[in-house]
């Protein structure tokens, strides 16, 4: 997936003609070409036309008759070929699970037998859902229904349509339960968010020399988003991305200042600080001395 400087988050109102709940086909609005996240739920069904699925840091084929579950916030790109025949469901958080009140980037959490309908959503990066011809034409009933209901809304639609999209979902769960139980019981999602910040740390190690890292670029390298990787890092480690490069930096300069003759300046620029008196301060702060005293204590002299 290609790096971008700015990953938009696509709203309800910008990619659907409901607040709630939206199905489209290629005919109603072209695909988005460039890696996004949204900050509702969607599913994509490949009618047809072969590709891949970028999504976090995989990339999973999505071949013809494959479904595709998305949790809001996750950066994702589906590209779209020239014989591409998709349909597109787009839904929100307080439609589809109304009775789970958290941060949408915190639902990879709960517990698989508290939201089952969740599981398609948080296992997208280690499995693919595609259908044999009889289950997909199944499926394809429901998403008939699905948009003869949604071009009509009248009382009580919601709640037909909100029947038909559990009841997609509980198909694909019924299909795959025995692999989704088995990434549950590996906390397989927990193990994503360790590869993504294994992939963080990697970035940060080899640019911690450079004065411009940033949160964004890390992000990007990791194919996260930065607001989901500022989640992840205070999530996982309790501290901020900043907090973390000056940390690592500070030890870094502990290091070098021990084992090494270089100057302060040296030692400063080697650590990813472009002013020597702004790296003095951070290292008396961190360590109630000066990096020349630091020196003279362990080095002895």
């Amino acid at each position: 997936m290609a790096k971008l400087a700015i990953v938009p988050t696509l709203a309800m109102q910008q990619r659907s003609d409901s607040p709630d709940f939206y199905i489209r086909d290629r005919d109603e609005r072209p695909a988005t070409t460039t890696p996004h996240r949204h900050d509702y739920f969607q599913i994509q069904i490949n009618r047809g036309g072969d590709t891949v699925h970028h999504i976090g840091g995989a990339i999973r084929p999505f071949p013809r008759h494959t479904v595709a579950f998305i949790l809001p916030h996750r950066l994702h790109l589906i590209p779209h070929p020239a014989d591409a025949d998709f349909v597109v469901i787009n839904f929100t958080q307080e439609f589809f699970v109304q009775h789970i009140r958290c941060d949408p980037l915190d639902l990879e959490d709960i517990p698989l037998a508290e939201a089952p309908e969740l599981a398609p959503f948080r296992f997208q990066e280690h499995l693919d859902f595609t259908l044999d011809s009889s289950d997909f034409a199944e499926l394809e009933t429901l998403v008939a229904k699905m948009r003869a209901i949604g071009a009509t809304r009248q009382v009580g639609s919601a709640l037909i349509l909100k029947g038909h999209l559990l009841a997609l979902i509980g198909r694909i769960c019924n299909l795959y339960q025995n692999q989704l139980l088995a990434l549950a019981a590996d906390k397989a999602e927990k193990r994503g968010r360790r590869d993504a910040l294994e992939r963080v740390t990697k970035y940060m190690r080899e640019q911690i020399g450079n004065p411009a890292l940033s949160l964004k670029d890390a992000a990007a390298a990791a194919f996260l988003t930065p607001n989901y990787l500022t989640h992840l890092l205070r999530k996982e480690t309790g501290s901020t991305f900043t907090d973390l490069v000056l940390d690592r930096r500070m030890r870094l300069a502990r290091t070098h200042l021990i084992n090494t003759s270089s100057s302060i300046s040296q030692i400063a620029e080697h650590c990813g600080f472009s002013d020597e008196a702004y790296f003095s301060r951070r290292f008396k702060k961190a360590y109630d001395q000066s990096p020349s005293s630091f020196r003279r204590q362990h080095q002895g002299g």
